[in-house]
């Protein structure tokens, strides 16, 4: 033992085997102290309730404080930021489950305390409109001055994070494995840009946890608990996102859905939460803001007029045009506009570029608000 190395045994208390949150914090509050869990003798130890002989063993055994100084010599290299659940910086949305995490380790800018937050979470398979949903929503909550939570999975996640970056909202990414990789592979930028534009990574696994199965229900309680409101955009009936609204309503947050199309698969888990009354039927952000009694901050409200001062001519007159009409293709861009092919191409690409537009499946195109 380290004697002293107080960051040790808080990380050696999250490497106990078999020993979860709700045990792990009764036996601090049962020993007296972090470092006293691993003073106690064999006899004091079994004389806490609900630790049988087998815990106990890991408590006495060594394994954890060795895989604790390897997660240590890991945060140290790699600048990892930590707070564990007695730590003042803990975020206090977490603080009252008694199933919150002991420790999370984090990477960004982790200052939740000030805002509003938002999480936004459904399907890794969302359609055009779903994805478009989110998009608007994003871009409007930011008159809510919040931070938007979600899972940086493919689909509404990633969607997600990603307008929130091009929307300057501050964003936090829930992980469902440790800090040593990225899962998704493809989604390392995304986190990176998450990282730079005051937001942050955060997760409750050591550094060398993979995205197991089991990891990712855990990892959408934290995404519940912090979230003042909870969205889900698209969902089937079973999923991750339903689990999610289980614990968001379990801990007696406020959640919304989009419905849809009753034929949809991807509508049949948001209409099942609003038929069943576990969520509020949404179409925009302001429903949000009038059910959560949320003031608008007039001065971060998007402007639309703004987006368009600085646009050249053939420009303007390409959002003109997908503006009586909400979707068209290139070539009907092409035969209103009388704009050649290779240079509409390269307008399409500015315009999307900006954020303007958004090319849909078919060479077709769609202002985003």
């Amino acid at each position: 033992m380290q004697n002293g190395n107080l960051e040790l045994y808080k990380i050696a208390l999250t490497k106990i085997d078999s020993i979860g949150a709700v045990l792990t914090k009764q036996l601090v509050s049962y020993c007296g102290g972090i470092e006293a869990v691993f003073e106690q003798s064999k006899k004091q130890l079994l004389k806490i309730p609900k630790i049988g002989p087998a815990a106990v063993e890991k408590i006495l055994s060594t394994d954890a404080l060795k895989k604790a100084e390897k997660e240590q010599e890991f945060i140290h290299k790699e600048k990892v930021s930590y707070h564990f659940y007695l730590d003042e910086l803990y975020p206090s949305r977490l603080k009252h489950y008694p199933d919150s995490p002991v420790m999370i380790y984090y990477k960004g800018s982790l200052n939740l305390e000030k805002r509003r937050t938002v999480g936004i979470i459904g399907t890794r398979q969302p359609s055009e409109i779903g994805k478009l949903n989110c998009d608007k929503l994003v871009e409007d909550l930011k008159a809510y001055d919040v931070y938007i939570i979600s899972g940086l999975a493919h689909g509404i996640d990633s969607t997600a994070h990603k307008a929130s970056v091009r929307n300057g909202i501050p964003t936090i990414g829930v992980l469902g494995h440790g800090l040593q990789m990225m899962y998704p592979a493809q989604h390392k930028s995304l986190a990176l840009k998450m990282m730079n534009e005051g937001g942050a990574i955060i997760t409750e696994f050591g550094h060398t946890t993979i995205p197991d199965r089991p990891n990712f229900p855990m990892r959408n309680r934290i995404i519940a608990a912090l979230s003042d409101a909870l969205v889900v955009v698209e969902s089937a009936r079973k999923g991750g996102s339903i689990i999610t609204t289980v614990y968001a309503n379990d801990y007696n947050k406020d959640v919304f859905a989009f419905p849809g199309r009753i034929q949809d698969e991807k509508a049949q888990g948001c209409n099942m939460l609003i038929k069943q009354h576990k969520a509020a039927l949404i179409e925009s952000a302001a429903d949000i803001g009038y059910i959560m009694n949320w003031e608008e901050d007039t001065e971060a409200m998007p402007s639309q007029a703004s987006l368009f001062l600085d646009l050249t001519t053939e420009q303007q007159s390409v959002v003109d045009c997908l503006k009586e009409n909400r979707e068209q293709s290139a070539d009907q861009l092409h035969y209103k506009l009388k704009i050649p092919h290779s240079k509409l191409s390269s307008l399409l690409l500015n315009l999307e570029f900006n954020g303007i537009l958004k090319s849909l499946p078919g060479k077709k195109y769609i202002l985003y608000s």
